[in-house]
């Protein structure tokens, strides 16, 4: 107790000042000496536009929420949902000027029981009229051709002007001997030995799970015209898949395709083959489906991509489209030739 006393009269003597601060606190947070009022993030917040939320929330505190009460809410919170702009009333979707049907109506199906022997395998003849694959490359939409160039010069600028012309070459050889090896797998007079050493190839490991559920094959790597139309084009095989006839079109790639967007312009080949096997008068058949097979490389299941008879006829008016824009570009050349030669 002596020790108080002296402790007091050293403070007396000494400089320090006894009175209080206004700013004494001895709390243990360290910015609390420099502490402002804070405002309330509620008292920002418009009372008027929420006062309806606030009421049917606590009228309808217990009950179970409903998704027409919950899309009411986020309506008062964040407003309505942001949907795309419906197209323009006056932009209408373009129709065919000629017209020609995809069905042939004469044409009855094909029965399962009058499969023949040996699929037809007609020789593509050279001459005048456009095959498929040229009037879909002459007719090109803007956006497809740029991104085919971007991807060119890519693999240019990667491999060189000779690298690319190599790795362009390997492709088409690849795909070459994939669809050699499908004809020999498919064909009843195909070498046995000849199909187990094709087993090996990755494409033809690709399709293996897709060749199960093919069956009853019509024809191979055979030609086809359209009579009315005047085009012609080779397609891959005519087969039932799953019990449906189709024209199946295989197809290699080095990236996955799961979905038939990502096919390009092949559902327009496809349908083209359709509808010209349904006009040529060497097939006495008509078929209505198609298939496009994507295989890969590496021997991972390759995507299939079946097309229905509604999905055919909406690729069919496509393909019309582009027939004739090819038909009026064909034109135009023409008429422009006279006028160059005498210049």
């Amino acid at each position: 107790m002596k020790a108080f006393p002296t402790i007091c009269r050293q403070l007396r003597s000494s400089r320090f000042s006894l009175e209080p601060t206004a700013h004494v606190d001895f709390s243990t947070s360290s910015c609390a000496c420099s502490r402002k009022k804070k405002v309330s993030p509620y008292k920002e917040v418009d009372q008027g536009k929420y006062s309806d939320l606030v009421q049917s929330v606590l009228s309808s505190r217990g009950l179970a929420q409903t998704p027409e009460s919950l899309f009411e809410e986020d309506n008062l919170l964040y407003g309505p949902v942001s949907k795309c702009k419906p197209p323009k009333q006056d932009e209408k979707a373009r129709v065919p000027g000629n017209w020609c049907p995809l069905f042939n109506p004469e044409r009855i199906k094909l029965n399962a029981t009058s499969t023949p022997t040996i699929p037809l395998k007609i020789p593509l003849q050279r001459n005048m009229i456009p095959s498929v694959t040229k009037i879909l490359q002459q007719t090109m939409t803007s956006e497809q051709i740029f991104y085919l160039e971007r991807w060119k010069k890519r693999m240019i600028l990667e491999l060189g002007e000779d690298g690319f012309e190599e790795y362009s070459s390997n492709i088409f050889l690849q795909g070459k001997q994939f669809h050699k090896a499908l004809e020999s797998i498919l064909s009843p007079q195909g070498d046995l030995k000849e199909r187990d050493e094709n087993l090996e190839c990755g494409y033809v490991e690709s399709v293996q799970h897709i060749l199960k559920d093919v069956s009853g094959v019509r024809a191979l790597e055979s030609a086809v015209q359209h009579e009315t139309l005047k085009y012609v084009g080779l397609l891959d095989c005519v087969a039932e898949y799953q019990g449906k006839l189709c024209v199946i079109d295989w197809k290699t790639s080095e990236k996955p395709k799961p979905y038939i967007r990502n096919t390009f312009d092949n559902p327009l080949q496809v349908v083209a083959y359709i509808g010209a096997i349904n006009n040529d008068a060497n097939y006495s058949f008509q078929v209505q489906c198609g298939l496009i097979v994507v295989a890969y490389k590496d021997g991972s299941p390759a995507h299939p991509h079946f097309m229905d008879t509604e999905l055919c006829s909406q690729y069919w008016a496509k393909w019309l489209l582009r027939l004739e824009e090819y038909t009026q570009k064909e034109k135009n050349q023409n008429i422009q030739k006279p006028d160059q030669g005498t210049e």
